[in-house]
């Protein structure tokens, strides 16, 4: 199935305010609240909204600081990179992990309390990862930007 218009709009909107009303939705994208509903349920069911979630403030729930870790391993064969991959999933703090072109081979989203709590999780999962030759690990000092809206044209 394609999107048209109207489903685009629904998706931008729900992607700004995952809670609004299908009442408000409807009235945001103008369609009635009953053919709304029906598309929603559609692009549910279709795999195109995956979830609904809230987005927590980091610094409230005590993790401000951001880390991102480049990890290269010693090879490339699939049980390699298996391993790895369900070792990498399995830690809670990781909250990313993305299989890399160019000099890195993975590169994670590390959220943590402060560099004392970074080095705690470095030594109780990362240097455990299996199949590490390198890591590098860098501060975010600032976010200046952060979505997690696609955009949907």
């Amino acid at each position: 199935m394609s999107l048209d218009a109207t489903d685009k709009r629904i998706l931008s909107a729900l992607q700004k305010s995952g809670r609004m009303s299908n009442s408000a939705l409807s009235d945001a994208v103008n369609l009635s609240p009953s053919a709304c509903h029906r598309r929603v349920q559609r692009l549910e069911t279709e795999g195109y909204i995956r979830d609904y979630v809230a987005l927590l403030d980091a610094r409230k729930v005590g993790v401000p600081s951001t880390v991102f870790v480049e990890i290269t391993l010693r090879g490339q064969a699939d049980d390699v990179l298996d391993a790895f991959e369900k070792s990498v999933a399995r830690i809670p703090d990781v909250l990313e992990c993305h299989l890399m072109a160019g000099s890195a081979d993975y590169l994670l989203k590390v959220v943590a309390e402060d560099t004392e709590d970074f080095a705690r999780i470095h030594r109780q999962y990362l240097a455990r990862l299996p199949g590490v030759a390198q890591m590098q690990s860098s501060f975010a000092l600032r976010t200046v930007f952060k979505t997690t809206a696609l955009p949907v044209t």
